[in-house]
């Protein structure tokens, strides 16, 4: 299961901090590794393909951090691969400062079109996954102390969008879920924060969210063509996903995190308005933002 990264070995120490981080083999998880172990944590980056580690370790190697970071193999959705990763956080870190819960995946289409088996795979991996790795590691947590566990949730998890729907549920879930962990953990030490990005040039899109999915005859064709234009639009504009990184690296860093953090500027902004407006009037100014569906 264990990779070896920039050929050394974690040396346990009582006091040397550590992280674990899901999803580390690209986009927010790759920098946040990175960012953390800049930061001094020795960090398990789990991916589910260690073979495609190379990227994270090339990265890694430019800011001389490479021996701060182990990759190890993990699916969040394969129990044994999960209940390993614990195990080796127990025998090898010795610790869990950092649970970064990032790893997902973004299933897009229109609610009546997706098929249930789509659906599946997106609540497995993004609050199954989830729920199962946070399980695992919470009694490692609990005997460190002091802990902290970052949810990587999304703007979608506060506003569903055309389109966005069975990825919308996953983070709406998320965002449940770290609600109810922040008042469980609060007692026993443990800090549960949610970061909200918005629009970031990750490869999740790229991977999963492409292209919307719609059925021939489908009566969302039209709005379907306005939602991919708005998704195009908003990738162009995307900021930098360091941004990310860099605010789980200094969140980790904290005495007295928030319980939610929200960026950048124009997610926070979509997110008040969203809180001021009335909800029809909101849903209404989405759809005429997207147009009519001319289908």
């Amino acid at each position: 299961m264990i990779e070896k990264a920039g050929g050394m070995e974690f040396m346990k120490a009582a006091n040397q901090k550590t992280a674990l981080v899901t999803g580390a083999s690209s986009g927010f998880g790759l920098l946040i590794s990175i960012e953390l172990a800049k930061c001094g944590y020795d960090v398990a980056a789990g991916m589910r393909r260690p073979e495609a580690a190379g990227k994270l370790l090339q990265q890694a190697a430019k800011f001389d951090v490479a021996e701060r970071i182990r990759v190890i193999e993990l699916d969040i959705c394969i129990e044994a691969q999960v209940l390993a990763a614990a195990r080796f956080a127990e025998e090898e870190l010795g610790r869990l400062d950092v649970l970064v819960n990032n790893a997902g995946i973004a299933v897009g289409g229109f609610v009546e079109d997706v098929p249930l088996s789509e659906w599946r795979r997106q609540l497995e991996t993004n609050v199954l996954g989830t729920v199962a790795v946070t399980q695992s590691m919470l009694p490692l947590m609990r005997r460190t102390g002091k802990s902290k566990m970052i949810l990587i949730s999304s703007i979608s998890g506060v506003v569903g969008f055309p389109g966005y729907g069975p990825y919308a549920a996953s983070k709406f879930a998320v965002e449940g879920l770290g609600e109810s962990l922040a008042m469980e953990l609060m007692p026993l030490g443990i800090d549960v924060v949610l970061v909200q990005p918005g629009a970031y040039g990750t490869p999740i899109w790229g991977k999963s969210f492409g292209e919307l999915k719609v059925r021939e005859g489908s009566p969302y064709s039209g709005m379907l063509k306005r939602v991919l234009a708005y998704s195009e639009r908003t990738a162009k504009k995307s900021g930098d996903p360091l941004e990310v990184a860099r605010l789980v690296a200094r969140i980790a860093g904290m005495d007295h995190p928030r319980f939610r953090y929200r960026l950048p500027r124009s997610t926070r902004l979509t997110g008040r308005i969203k809180a001021w407006l009335p909800d029809r009037f909101f849903q209404r100014l989405i759809v005429r933002l997207l147009g009519k569906d001319d289908s």
